[in-house]
Formats: structure tokens, C-alpha cells, sequence
């Protein structure tokens, strides 16, 4: 509440933010480029390929742990600090990723030290740019999160590059010291957005100004988490199992399965893009509602049809479009439901989903065998989680006597 009676920052300020945002969100975005590096450490390692790709499950429930707590962190030491100190882990994690001579190094280095780094840095900042713009979260996420996307199409040529004229080592120390260089770069060009003012006329505004506390006692709270949990686990495991699918479901030659991995970052990208930009338009529970339609879509082809390789390119492409829109939106719905001052604690821990969606559809895939049990499960979600969006209501809280007394 300290920040309530500043006077309005200059307009650039908040631009400048939106442009270290960007900046911030591509540097952190290239780990997901993960999967280029998982041959060679599998050889330098002498271990299996899936133990080696374990280091990404991990790095992604550690930004979601993190993501979790950077409002607290950036309460305590405010935005441009947390995103410079996550800069500086970002490129130590990647010097030890780099030194790594087992499989237990590598997955603390590039699972946990990493994966606490880029969440420290992706949500704080994701959040507090979106409240500096109020009147068009959904186009300012789309920004942001598309940023996040490109930076990891934009490091895959980067990092490809890198291996084929350096060491797999040196390659790990360029690419830490190239992140940590940008996203201190963009960090500096950010400020702290300013405590949103609820206008005494505006009463639908400050009735859906919630705590943490407060958000987590509400059925809409654990009904968008559920939403969430289901996008993210249907997007992550089948993006992230895409080639395999390919080849073993549909019978393609590798060379062809390995194209779902481009179909998927263009399809991403448009549903960060073109969700994002409607979200501005329309309520934003009904984006998230053709998001599920879409993703459901996906996932009947997955389930009832015998695919073809372009059914095999709709498909997957469905279920990443409607990832990257759900992602790219839920930060502004969440504001939507709950406020946006509290915004960065009350999507951290819905994005915790995020974390355990990454691991849950593997998980499952592991104990049941196969990918026909993890399709029908991630397929039920996806039909209770329709439900869930259509019958949702905002909250609303009513005032007590004496704020009626001290409006009146």
C-alpha cells in the first residue's frame, strides 16, 4: 500500500518496462531449447537419453516453485533486483551444467539452478508489466509470453550454431553468459508498477481486490487451478513427446516426426499471439473456453482417429495452440478474478500446475505404459475443465456496514 500515494510515473516508464519485459521473457524463454543438447550429454555421461531429458522435468518444476514465491521476493527487493539476481543464477547454473560429470550434477545444475533462475525471473516480471497496462493486459501478456516463446525458436538456432563450430561445454558457457547478459539488460529498464487505485465508482474493481489468503478460500480459485493444471499437462506432455508419437503411433520416418517440432512452435506462438489479442475483445473465461475446444479437438484426433501425418500435424498443432493461448491469457484472468495487486502471489500458485502438469503426464505414461491411458486421462480433464469454464462465476465481495456507512 506504500505505492498508493506516488504520483503517476512518466509514460515511458512503464514502456521502457514492457521493453525490458520482452527483452527479459527471450532470454528466458531458450531453455527450451533443452532438447538439442540431450544426445551429446547422454554421451558424455554414458546414460540413457530419458535419464538426461529427467534434468527438463526438473527444470520445469523448479520454475514453477520459484514463479510461486517471486512476489514476495519482489516485494522484498523489488523487480529490477530479483531479475538481476535471477540473471546471475541463470548463468552459474549454466557454468555448472557445463562441469557436470554425472547425472546428479546435471540435474541440479540444469534442472534445479536453472530451473529456480527462470522462474524467478518469468512470472515476477510477466506480472508486474501487465499491471503497468490495465487497459490491455491481454495484448501486454501476449507481448511478454510471446517473447518467451520466441526466445526459445530464436536460441535454437542460436544454440545450434553454438555446438556445431564449439564444445558442448563452451557451448553452455556462451549461452549462460548471453542470457544473463540480456535479462540484466532488461532488467534495468524496468520499475516497479505502481499499486493499482480503486476508485471509489469502480465497486466491481475493489469487491475483486483479493489476498492470497482470501483467493485461496474461493471455489473459483481451485476450479482455475484445475483448468490450468489440465492445459499444462496436456500441452507439456504431448510437445514434449511429439517425435515419439510420430513414429510409434503413426508410423512416420524420423526425419518427418521431427517436423512436429516446428508445427508446434509456430502453432504455440499463433496461440500466444492471437489468444492473447482476443482476450482484449472478449471475456477471457470464454478464450479459455475455445482453448479447451480446440485442445479437445486435438485430442480426439489423438484418441479415435487412425492418423495420418497430416491428421498427425492438426492434431498436435491444436493441442500447442491452445497451450500457449491458456498460458498467455491466465496471468490477466486471474487478474480479472482476483485483482491485479495481488497478481503475482495469487498466479504463482495456480502456475505451480505448470510444475506438476510437466511431470504428471510422463508420470502416468510410466506406470500405465503407453500414450493411449495418458490421452484418455488428460482427455477426461479436459472435459470437466470445459464444464468448469462455462459455469464459473466472478467473485464477489459483499461490503460490510461500516463501508457502506463511510461510502453513503
Amino acid at each position: 500500500m506504500s505505492r498508493t500515494n506516488l504520483s503517476p510515473a512518466p509514460d515511458s516508464v512503464r514502456w521502457l518496462t514492457l521493453l525490458g519485459t520482452i527483452i527479459t521473457q527471450f532470454a528466458l524463454g531458450s531453455v527450451y531449447t533443452w532438447s538439442l543438447f540431450n544426445g551429446q550429454l547422454s554421451q558424455k555421461l554414458d546414460a540413457p537419453v530419458s535419464q538426461v531429458a529427467f534434468s527438463f522435468g526438473l527444470l520445469s518444476l523448479g520454475l514453477a516453485l520459484s514463479s510461486s514465491v517471486a512476489g514476495k521476493l519482489q516485494e522484498r527487493f523489488g523487480v529490477r533486483n530479483v531479475a538481476i539476481g535471477a540473471g546471475l543464477l541463470l548463468a552459474v547454473g549454466f557454468y555448472l551444467t557445463a562441469q557436470a560429470n554425472s547425472l546428479l550434477m546435471l540435474w541440479l545444475s540444469a534442472g534445479v539452478l536453472v530451473g529456480l533462475a527462470d522462474g524467478a525471473g518469468y512470472l515476477m516480471t510477466l506480472s508486474n508489466c501487465v499491471k503497468w497496462f490495465p487497459e490491455r493486459k491481454g495484448v501486454i501478456s501476449a507481448c511478454a509470453i510471446g517473447a518467451y516463446g520466441l526466445g526459445s525458436l530464436g536460441f535454437k538456432f542460436i544454440c545450434s550454431s553454438l555446438l556445431a563450430h564449439f564444445s558442448l561445454e563452451n557451448t553452455f558457457l556462451i549461452w549462460g553468459a548471453l542470457a544473463m547478459s540480456m535479462v540484466i539488460l532488461g532488467a534495468l529498464l524496468m520499475t516497479d508498477a505502481p499499486q493499482q487505485h480503486l476508485s471509489q465508482g469502480n465497486e466491481a474493481t475493489a469487491a475483486r481486490d483479493y489476498t492470497l489468503a482470501e483467493s485461496m478460500r474461493m471455489p473459483q480459485y481451485w476450479m482455475l487451478a484445475l483448468m490450468f493444471l489440465t492445459a499444462c499437462m496436456s500441452g507439456l506432455y504431448v510437445i514434449g513427446v511429439a517425435k515419439d508419437i510420430g513414429e510409434g503411433m503413426v508410423h512416420l520416418s524420423t526425419q518427418t516426426a521431427a517436423n512436429a517440432v516446428t508445427i508446434i512452435a509456430v502453432a504455440n506462438l499463433s496461440g500466444r499471439l492471437i489468444l492473447g489479442v482476443l482476450s482484449d475483445k472478449i471475456a477471457r473465461i470464454r478464450v479459455i473456453t475455445l482453448a479447451q475446444i480446440v485442445s479437445l479437438a486435438g485430442m480426439a484426433i489423438l484418441l479415435f482417429t487412425r492418423m495420418n501425418e497430416t491428421t498427425f500435424f492438426i492434431s498436435v498443432a491444436c493441442i500447442a495452440f491452445s497451450f500457449g493461448g491458456t498460458i498467455t491469457v491466465y496471468p490477466s484472468l486471474v487478474s480479472d478474478f482476483f485483482g491485479l495487486n495481488n497478481l503475482t502471489k495469487n498466479y504463482g500458485v495456480i502456475y505451480l500446475g505448470f510444475g506438476i502438469g510437466s511431470v504428471l503426464g510422463s508420470l502416468i505414461a510410466s506406470l500405465f505404459g503407453g500414450f493411449t491411458v495418458t490421452f484418455s486421462l488428460i482427455m477426461t480433464l479436459l472435459v470437466i475443465s470445459l464444464v468448469m469454464s462455462l459455469i464459473i462465476r466472478m467473485p464477489h465481495r459483499a461490503r460490510s456496514i461500516p463501508q457502506i456507512l463511510q461510502r453513503s
